[in-house]
């Protein structure tokens, strides 16, 4: 990654825009805010991501999906797996989620984030109450089992470097707002307990 990508121009100051951030909310008869879900390669965070965004669209919800392996191929596609790419991977991440947010958007990020420094730095780009991290807890075992992707087996096999749970750490939450295991809870629970949280906040 190129160094000065991360170095701020000191003469570049935030413009104010006159539409406010509660402008467009109220347009949209909503509370914006962000759904932060991380776990383990497999736990199942983009599947119940994908379902969570459909349950809320039918609600009439105006939301948007930001994928961690679809980001990979467009915005951050630029970054390798090193502990310094993948910080940077999730600031890039957190802040195209803060303006969506801005824009009035219930936006669902489903994303490893697997270092907890940097998942509090998103938390901290929110007004209190707007980030809700969601701990997708499923064991390491039975991420490994379902490895979908084969990542499991090829990091196990030395093709694939500083992957997650293996030879690159994953940090777990501490105080996560909401805890899911796909071990235990079916698809269809685990969705209707994300947004039964979100609708009653």
């Amino acid at each position: 990654m190129n160094e000065t990508l991360s170095m701020p121009v000191p003469e570049i100051r935030p413009y104010d825009l006159s539409l406010s951030n509660h402008d467009r909310a109220v347009i949209k008869s909503q509370h914006p805010r962000c759904l932060w879900l991380t776990g383990l390669s497999g736990a199942g965070k983009s599947t119940l991501a994908n379902a969570l965004e459909l349950q809320l669209n039918r609600h009439g919800l105006h939301t948007f999906l930001l994928d961690g392996d679809n980001l990979r191929n467009g915005l951050c596609r630029d970054l390798g797996m090193s502990a310094k790419c993948r910080r940077e991977n999730i600031r890039r991440v957190a802040e195209v989620a803060r303006l969506m947010v801005d824009a009035g958007l219930i936006v669902i990020v489903a994303a490893i984030s697997p270092f907890r420094a940097e998942r509090d730095a998103a938390r901290r780009l929110f007004a209190e109450g707007d980030f809700i991290e969601v701990y997708v807890s499923t064991p390491f075992a039975v991420c490994a089992q379902r490895d979908p992707k084969g990542l499991y087996q090829a990091a196990r096999q030395g093709r694939i470097k500083d992957f997650t749970g293996i030879d690159s750490p994953y940090e777990a939450p501490l105080t996560a707002e909401c805890e899911i295991d796909t071990q235990v809870l079916q698809l269809e629970d685990a969705c209707r307990r994300l947004s039964q949280f979100l609708l009653n906040k």
